[in-house]
C-alpha cells in the first residue's frame, strides 16, 4: 500500500513516519528545499521511539521517496495526506491539484486543525473524497486522530478511513458534526487563551502554568480525561455529586474565556523571553527526545492496564505477527526493540529487562503448545521455579532483539526451556534457562497436563533433541565462564 504525503512540515514528517513504519510505502512533496532534511529527521526520531511501544516487532518498513512533483507523489497512491499550512485557500488548490491526479477510490484526508471538511470540498470536484483526519504531534507516538466528515461523505468512506487508520495503530476519533477547531482544539484553545491572560496580568510565568498542568490535572487526563477525572472526584455520589457541588462555580468570575488579549508586541516578547529561559538552553532535537522517551513511558504503563491511549496500544499490538507462527518449529518466542527506558546509568539494557524478554518468552512458548489465557482460564497454568540467566553481550536501546527457544526437558509435570537472546546482527547476547511446573490453579499444586498440551510440548522436544544443545545449559553461579 502506498501512502502520499503533502506537505513535509512537523505534521507531515510525522504521518510519513506512522506510515512508513507500519509498512506502508511512502512518497513525499513538498517545494521547501529543506523538506527532506526536516522529515528524514522526524523519521529518525520515530524509528528511535515508535518500536519501543510494543512487545513485538513491527512490519517491515515500506519504501520512502521524496518527489518533485505532486503529481508524482500521489500518483497511485491508496491514502493522500495533505499537510500545507492553515490557509484555506492554500488547502483548496492543493487538494484540487491532488484529485486531478489520483483515482477517485484514494482516501484525501487533510491534517487542518480548525477547518470544516465541508469548507475544503467546496471547490473540490469529487467533494465526497476528501474529509479531515486531524492528528496531534507527535503524530507517529500520539494515537489519537479526529476523524471530520461532511454530509458529502459517503459511510463507505467514513469506515475504510477509520479501518487504515486503526491499522496503522491509530485513535479513530469520529466527530459527529463538523465544527470549527473540531473537539481537542476547542478545549486546548480555552486552556492557552486562560494561559495567555495568567501571563500578561503577571499571575504566572510560563515555566509555572506548565508546572501546574504536568505536576497535577495533565497527570490525571492522560489516563482518565476530564469527565471520568471528576466522576472520581465526585466520590461515592459520582458525577451527579461533583456537579452538584461544584457547578455553581461555573457562573463565577474566575476565567476570561470569552475575552482575548490583544497579543502586543510586549506580551509576545514576554512570552518568548521566559519561554527560552524555561528550556532555550536544550536543543530542540534534545527536547523531542525527551518528549518521546517521556511518551514511550507514559503509554507502555496505559498498555499494561489496556487503559485510555494503552488500550489502542494494545489492541494494535495484537494484529502484529506472533513472532513464532512463520517459523514454529524454530520457536521464535520474541522478536522486539528494546525500548529507551529499559537502559541503565551504564547506557545498555538493565538486568531485570533480560528476565522480563525471557518471561515473554516463555509466556509466548506456552502459548505455542497450547498452555494459553483460554487454557489457564480453565484452570491449568506452568508456574517458573527456578532461572539461571547468563549476560553475554550488551544489548542497548534501540537494538532489534530476537529469541528461539529449546525444550531441554518437557516429560510429565516439568518443562525445562532454554532461551538464547540474540540482539542486533545474531549476536547471542544472552541465555536464560527455566524450570517450570504444570501447575493446577484450584488446588494450587503440581499437576499432569492435558493430553493436548504433552502431545505439544513432545512435538517441539523431539525436534530439539534433533538439534545441537546449546552452549551454557547446565550452567550455574560460580562456574568458569
Amino acid at each position: 500500500m502506498k501512502a502520499a504525503i503533502v506537505g513535509g512540515g512537523v505534521i507531515g514528517g510525522g504521518w510519513a513516519a506512522r506510515f512508513l513504519l507500519n509498512g506502508w510505502d511512502v512518497a513525499v512533496f513538498d517545494p521547501d528545499a529543506e523538506a527532506e532534511r526536516k522529515v528524514t529527521e522526524v523519521i529518525a526520531n520515530a524509528r528511535r521511539s515508535l518500536p519501543g511501544l510494543y512487545d513485538r516487532a513491527l512490519p517491515e518498513e515500506g519504501s520512502l521517496r521524496f518527489c518533485t512533483s505532486l503529481g508524482e507523489a500521489v500518483s497511485a497512491a491508496a491514502w493522500v495526506q495533505e499537510s500545507v499550512p492553515e490557509r484555506l485557500d492554500l488547502k483548496q488548490r492543493v487538494l484540487s491539484e491532488i484529485q486531478a491526479a489520483i483515482e477517485p477510490s484514494a482516501v484525501i484526508a487533510s491534517s487542518t486543525s480548525g477547518f470544516k471538511p465541508s469548507e475544503l470540498q467546496a471547490a473540490a470536484q469529487r467533494p465526497e473524497q476528501i474529509l479531515v483526519c486531524h492528528p496531534f504531534n507527535p503524530v507517529y507516538l500520539l494515537p489519537l486522530v479526529e476523524v471530520v466528515p461532511s454530509d458529502a461523505n459517503t459511510q463507505e468512506l467514513r469506515e475504510r478511513c477509520t479501518a487504515i487508520l486503526r491499522q496503522i495503530g491509530m485513535k479513530p476519533l469520529v466527530v459527529r458534526r463538523e465544527i470549527d477547531a473540531h473537539i481537542a482544539d476547542r478545549l486546548l484553545e480555552a486552556v492557552w487563551r486562560e494561559a495567555l491572560w495568567l501571563v500578561k496580568d503577571d499571575v504566572a510565568t510560563t515555566q509555572e502554568i506548565d508546572d501546574a498542568i504536568r505536576f497535577g490535572f495533565g497527570l490525571r487526563w492522560a489516563q482518565m480525561g476530564l469527565f471520568e477525572t471528576y466522576r472520581i472526584a465526585g466520590g461515592e455520589g459520582g458525577m451527579a455529586h461533583f456537579m452538584k457541588q461544584f457547578g455553581p462555580a461555573l457562573k463565577w468570575p474566575w476565567t476570561k474565556l470569552m475575552d482575548v488579549p490583544e497579543l502586543t508586541d510586549d506580551l509576545v516578547a514576554r512570552i518568548a523571553e521566559q519561554s527560552d529561559a524555561q528550556s532555550g538552553h536544550h536543543d530542540l532535537r534534545r527536547l523531542e527526545r525527551l518528549r518521546d522517551d517521556n511518551l514511550v513511558a507514559i503509554l507502555r504503563a496505559l498498555k499494561n492496564n489496556a487503559w485510555g491511549a494503552g488500550e489502542t496500544l494494545a489492541t494494535h499490538e495484537e494484529t502484529l505477527p506472533d513472532p513464532a507462527e512463520a517459523e514454529a518449529e524454530d520457536a521464535i518466542t520474541v522478536e522486539r526493540r528494546v525500548p529507551y527506558s529499559w537502559t541503565d546509568y551504564n547506557g545498555h539494557m538493565n538486568e531485570a529487562h533480560y528476565l522480563e524478554v525471557f518471561a515473554q518468552a516463555s509466556d509466548r512458548f506456552m502459548a505455542l503448545i497450547g498452555a494459553d489465557a483460554d487454557y489457564i482460564d480453565k484452570g491449568s497454568s506452568y508456574f517458573t521455579v527456578e532461572s539461571h540467566l547468563r549476560h553475554l553481550d550488551e544489548v542497548k536501546a534501540g537494538e532489534d532483539l530476537r529469541v528461539r527457544t529449546r525444550v531441554i526437558g518437557g516429560d510429565g509435570r516439568k518443562l525445562h526451556l532454554f532461551h538464547q537472546m540474540e540482539s542486533e546482527n545474531r549476536r547471542l547476547a544472552a541465555t536464560g534457562e527455566h524450570l517450570l511446573i504444570h501447575v493446577d490453579l484450584k488446588t494450587r499444586r503440581s499437576s499432569t497436563p492435558g493430553a493436548e498440551i504433552s502431545e505439544n510440548l513432545l512435538r517441539y522436544q523431539r525436534r530439539h533433541s534433533t538439534l545441537d544443545t546449546p552452549g551454557g545449559v547446565g550452567r550455574f553461579v560460580g562456574q568458569r565462564h
